[in-house]
């Protein structure tokens, strides 16, 4: 395993994080009895190896409906010093209320402290106001820090990238949860503010969100060979000094072995992957024209901005890299919980706008009067039956 400096908690963070939202029970929280033996041993035997591989970053949250129980059937019983615990709890209105959730974590867990509590989900304006006003969630944090029941605080997010630099440039957090990888890099603001700030950088998904890539198309696994696209997407992402960790969402102990595989080329990640980013880029450009990916990202409005509020963003997004690399599985993966999941996943999908509005909204864009067409076009590629988010029963 390779480490890296967590940012300024000096941390020595794993290059790869055990994320725990896949090898749990239940999404919901359940009796103890209600968990199975079998998967109970799997997520155990999950833990041994990620440790046994130097994984020694464990990553939950109280979202994660049994993982915490879970995890407090075996973590209490391992080498605490040798861990890195996490667990993230969603802002409330109430600093009462996050306490109180909290607790009920540590409960579940059976540790007397986390290294790192994150504010789960800080994806809109008023969860972030719920974060930082005085008297709020990360005052109460700040409480359970000098009661020595956490090291570090910093918060997750899914929010557009002017909401995450805002709250990076609070000031206030010690390190950052996102998403960025090869098929999302909207957010290298935040990165670079992150960095500038000396926070720590944790990755979100890069193997699931960032493009399904456990079941790629076979043009895609042509295109990385002699790497794997997750091992492709992993170096590209490590070759960047800024990123500090990887999650890995493992649900039984093989997950590990691919990604553990690629580190063969840790050392030369960046002489390994550009050859191939090149050839990806180029298959992209053959599909969708060279002026299309130069450009377009420019000036298109968060999902606030658009009347009806549809995401023209992440929809144009998932658009160009679902046609422009055969990710169509995933595109209608993301594409259909828009308006499904709430906050974790905002706006509207391209079922019905109004053109003319949409593109006086996207005046800035270089493709303006293209979007429509494009959106319509998404629309008709991605559209599948409604979606819903791990935690709410989705696949």
């Amino acid at each position: 395993m390779y480490y890296r400096r967590f940012g300024r908690t000096n941390l020595q963070m794993p290059v790869f994080s055990c994320g725990g939202m896949r090898y749990q029970q239940s999404w919901d929280d359940v009796k103890p009895e209600a968990v199975d033996e079998a998967g109970q041993r799997n997520l155990e035997a999950t833990i041994l190896r990620s440790l046994e591989l130097g994984i020694n970053h464990i990553e939950t949250a109280r979202g994660y409906g049994s993982s915490e129980m879970q995890l407090g059937w075996i973590l209490p019983r391992l080498p605490r010093e040798k861990m890195i615990v996490q667990t993230k709890i969603a802002p409330f209105a109430t600093a009462r209320e996050f306490r109180e959730t909290f607790e009920k974590s540590m409960a579940y867990l059976k540790l007397d402290h986390v290294d790192l509590l994150s504010l789960h989900g800080i994806n809109n304006a008023e969860l972030l106001d719920w974060s930082l006003r005085k008297g709020g969630c990360l005052d109460e944090a700040r409480k359970l820090q000098r009661e020595g029941r956490c090291r570090f605080i910093g918060f997750s997010t899914h929010a557009t990238t002017d909401l995450i630099v805002k709250a990076i440039e609070s000031d206030e957090f010690d390190y950052v949860n996102l998403h960025w990888y090869f098929v999302n890099e909207l957010n290298w603001p935040a990165v670079q503010a992150a960095t500038k700030r000396d926070m720590g950088m944790f990755i979100i998904s890069p193997n699931d969100k960032g493009g399904k890539l456990y079941a790629p198309p076979p043009r895609l696994a042509e295109l990385c060979a002699p790497l794997s696209p997750m091992q492709w997407n992993d170096l590209w992402c490590l070759a960047r000094p800024e990123i500090h960790t990887l999650s890995l969402g493992t649900a039984k102990p093989s997950d590990f072995d691919d990604h553990i595989a690629g580190l063969a080329h840790y050392a030369d990640a960046e002489k390994i992957t550009a050859p191939i980013e090149h050839k990806l880029r180029e298959e992209m450009r053959s599909v969708l024209g060279d002026d299309w990916c130069a450009r377009w990202s420019e000036g298109l409005p968060n999902y606030v901005d658009v009347p009806g509020e549809v995401n023209v963003q992440e929809i144009i997004r998932l658009f160009t890299f679902a046609r422009g690399l055969g990710l169509t599985d995933w595109g209608k993966m993301r594409y259909n919980l828009m308006g499904n999941a709430g906050h974790w996943f905002p706006g509207a999908n391209a079922a019905d706008f109004d053109a003319a509005k949409v593109r006086a909204a996207c005046a800035r864009s270089p493709f303006a009067d293209r979007i429509p067409q494009v959106l319509a076009e998404a629309h008709e590629l991605m559209h599948d039956a409604p979606k819903k988010r791990l935690s709410q029963g989705g696949d």
